[in-house]
């Protein structure tokens, strides 16, 4: 075995090539004109040249459902069966007389008249109070 004869296991690290120096040529890797072939182009990554996103599409499509919590709705013809004169309705009592389940616990809750306009249903005959978190109706707040 002589010195050589040897040979080295390690290829040559390829050298970085900045700017227009080695074996680029003349556009750099950049191409030809354009945005990003300037100096200083920067490109919003979400940026997709002025169509709508992926997540914009998806709301357009058939079958979309939102993610966003859409509160629990109980009628006033229920409030008004299950509860006595002077009570308070908060989300403990709603869900002891069985109102709402106690999974649904931190879902907001929306009180709703009843279907046909001015009904006997939209009126509480019993002076209830009700807790602070608890949403009306435009037709129960007249």
């Amino acid at each position: 075995m002589q010195i050589n004869t040897l040979k080295l296991n390690s290829k040559k690290k390829k050298r970085k090539t900045i700017g227009r120096g080695g074996k680029k040529g003349t556009y750099c890797g950049k191409g030809n004109k354009g945005q990003k072939a300037r100096s200083g182009a920067h490109v919003d990554p979400l940026f997709e040249g002025g169509r709508s996103t992926l997540i914009d599409h998806m709301k357009k499509k058939k079958g979309f459902k939102s993610k966003g919590i859409k509160p629990i709705i109980i009628s006033l013809e229920k409030i008004e069966k299950n509860f006595q004169d002077g009570e308070t309705v908060s989300v403990e009592s709603l869900i002891k007389v069985g109102l709402i389940d106690r999974r649904e616990k931190k879902k907001s809750i929306k009180i709703i008249g009843g279907s046909k306009p001015a009904s006997s249903a939209d009126k509480l005959t019993k002076k209830l109070s009700f807790e602070k978190g608890i949403l009306f109706s435009k037709s129960i707040k007249k």
